[in-house]
């Protein structure tokens, strides 16, 4: 299965870093797993929130490949118990398509992008710090494939 996240935004701190390797290292033998970083808007000053999700948007799409499955991160999405987002992952991966998830800035993801996925995923209704959704997301990634291969992580 080909997995790529395409995230608004650097890790900014070590904790959060470490974390996400742990889980891409897990991930290895399960997935082919990229890890892509686009450069965040400034808000505030003459940058509006519309415009900072505009340029991230575009930065976002021109990292997902034609005929990609594109999941975005939003809060409006659905929410999935880890058992359904490993349904979500077989039913969608195994069509052989990449599998794109987008997570956008801390002004949201701009319309174009919402409009041009196929699917909505919302982590949780509370609002999360980037990099912990991006840590969440990971982890729920390797999660879901230890289900569908019969693993004992999850119990």
């Amino acid at each position: 299965m080909n997995l790529k996240i395409v995230g608004v935004g650097k890790m900014k701190e070590d904790h959060w870093s470490a974390a996400q390797a742990e889980y891409l290292k897990r991930l290895g033998p399960l997935a082919k797993v990229e890890v892509i970083e686009v450069t965040a808007e400034r808000l505030g000053g003459s940058v509006s929130d519309e415009e900072a999700m505009r340029r991230e948007g575009e930065r976002l799409l021109k990292q997902v490949p034609d005929g990609a499955a594109v999941i975005v991160l939003d809060r409006t999405g659905q929410q999935l118990s880890s058992e359904g987002f490993a349904d979500l992952l077989r039913d969608t991966g195994d069509t052989g398509r990449t599998v794109v998830f987008l997570i956008g800035g801390a002004a949201g993801l701009s319309p174009k992008v919402l409009v041009g996925s196929e699917r909505r995923l919302s982590l949780s209704e509370m609002t999360l710090p980037h990099e912990l959704a991006r840590v969440f997301l990971i982890e729920q990634l390797y999660r879901g494939l230890n289900i569908l291969h019969g693993g004992k992580y999850h119990r």
